[in-house]
């Protein structure tokens, strides 16, 4: 990227104070990217455990706002550190959506209600305590999570989030207008509008593509609202308001300033819910590793030390563990923000810093969270099928670090075959062990990962066919 213009030298510099005035949009715009996905996965545990209306709404809208006050003190802490808590890497942390297929099975399990909801976040404190004791011993490990180990999870994170994307590039899969001409015209808009200004402009409007893209994507659904029918009609002869409608009463409603609640649902203890979650604890600091491996070769172009992978773990686990006290779950550093820096190359801890600072208002100001939280997500799908698909690239830049021997290409070929296709596809576990069902089957990126993992420690060098360096 050309770093020349208007936008700040520091922009491409982990340390050194940026001027405020870039430094606020370029944290924006991170924000925007994981506002949704922050929130997406509270909104799925509490519907799964009957806390979503009715009594339990104003609990619900609680934990919600907690969900963004946690994320920007969590960011802050990966950002800048406290003393080996964080990893002083340019990562923004958010409520992770790799354990939902977990703890909708904890919730069924259980029967649901505030009782399921509490063991989940008493599994989620211990689980997060004892990632982080697990990122004290991280360097000794490192040897299990070689560029292409890293490499690998990396990309089959990539790939797990393009389908998500392109599901908020259609209005949202669960919107009755989904993949409407109204969604898929405004997503290429969106995307049309990065490019432009990815490639048209230099310096801080190429930097701040995605915000600007989103930016247009709102004036253009505020235009489209007085244009074109707001609402449609189900098969069924059932009136609906049409996803790329923006709601602006949410807004008006919306408080001015509210205190969040600690321990809006009091932790229980129990072992059904502590066993499965502790496993996709083990999964999570492997998926954060190939995080943190993948924003540092995207945006920095080098390979992670050990201390900050060391403490962004630890950062994972506590910070999991801190949000279970809010009610919120576990917080884990966020994909779609590896492949944002990995795009603008932006790394400043300043920059995203004040994204953080933003979440953090935004849990104690209820109305500008509802501004964000209003955004469509075809809306949201155009910026975001670029940026997941940014990952994959930086996944294959940490594999080919090293030359891909006939060992490394058996590990990345076996792992995103098998592993990851078998995650993906999780209906071909449909007879397995509700056990294995649970740890393979939320997520391709959970088995591609345990794959690389074991597969690296099972071919060694010495029997490879090919050598590195030979």
């Amino acid at each position: 990227m050309q770093k020349t213009h208007h936008l700040s030298e520091t922009a491409f510099q982990l340390d050194g104070k940026m001027p405020l005035k870039q430094a606020i949009p370029l944290g924006l715009q991170h924000v925007l990217a994981m506002f949704v996905g922050n929130l997406t996965p509270l909104l799925i545990i509490t519907s799964a455990c009957g806390l979503a209306g009715g009594e339990f709404a104003g609990l619900q809208l609680h934990l919600l706002q907690n969900a963004m006050l946690v994320a920007g003190l969590v960011t802050l802490v990966q950002l800048f550190s406290i003393g080996p808590v964080g990893g002083r890497v340019p990562i923004i942390m958010g409520t992770s959506s790799g354990f939902i297929g977990v703890f909708n099975s904890v919730a069924a399990t259980m029967g649901g209600g505030v009782l399921a909801y509490g063991a989940i976040m008493g599994a989620s404190i211990i689980g997060g305590l004892f990632e982080g004791v697990l990122g004290f011993f991280l360097k000794p490990l490192r040897k299990y999570f070689p560029p292409v180990v890293t490499g690998t999870v990396v990309m089959s994170i990539g790939l797990s989030l393009i389908s998500v994307g392109i599901n908020s590039f259609g209005g949202g899969n669960s919107a009755k207008d989904f993949g409407s001409m109204e969604n898929l015209l405004l997503a290429v808009f969106v995307l049309v509008m990065i490019l432009l200004f990815k490639h048209g402009f230099k310096g801080f409007a190429s930097s701040s593509a995605i915000l600007l893209g989103i930016i247009c994507g709102y004036l253009a659904a505020f235009i489209m609202g007085f244009v074109l029918p707001t609402t449609g009609v189900t098969a069924e002869g059932v009136e609906y308001t049409k996803a790329w409608v923006l709601n602006w009463s949410k807004v008006a409603d919306a408080a001015w300033f509210e205190i969040p609640r600690l321990l809006p649902v009091k932790p229980v203890f129990d072992l059904r819910a502590i066993v499965p979650v502790l496993i996709m604890f083990v999964v999570t600091a492997v998926e954060t590793v190939g995080d943190i491996s993948g924003v540092m070769e995207g945006g920095l172009g080098r390979e992670a030390t050990d201390k900050e992978l060391s403490g962004g773990v630890i950062c994972d686990g506590l910070g999991s563990s801190f949000a279970a006290l809010f009610g919120v779950l576990p917080n884990t550093s966020f994909s779609q923000n590896v492949g944002l820096v990995a795009m603008t190359k932006v790394v400043n801890r300043f920059a995203l810093a004040t994204g953080a600072v933003f979440l953090i208002l935004c849990g104690l100001c209820p109305k500008l969270g509802a501004l964000v939280s209003i955004m469509p997500q075809s809306v949201l799908g155009g910026a975001a099928v670029m940026m997941f698909s940014s990952i994959v690239i930086s996944g294959i830049q940490l594999i080919t670090k090293e030359p891909l021997s006939a060992r490394n290409l058996s590990i990345v070929s076996v792992a995103l075959g098998v592993g990851y296709g078998m995650g993906a596809n999780s209906g071909i576990l449909a007879q397995a062990p509700q056990a294995v069902q649970l740890i393979f089957g939320g997520s391709g990126i959970v088995p591609a990962a345990m794959v690389a993992i074991l597969l690296n420690i099972l071919l060694s060098r010495e029997n490879a066919a090919e050598k590195v360096g030979q």
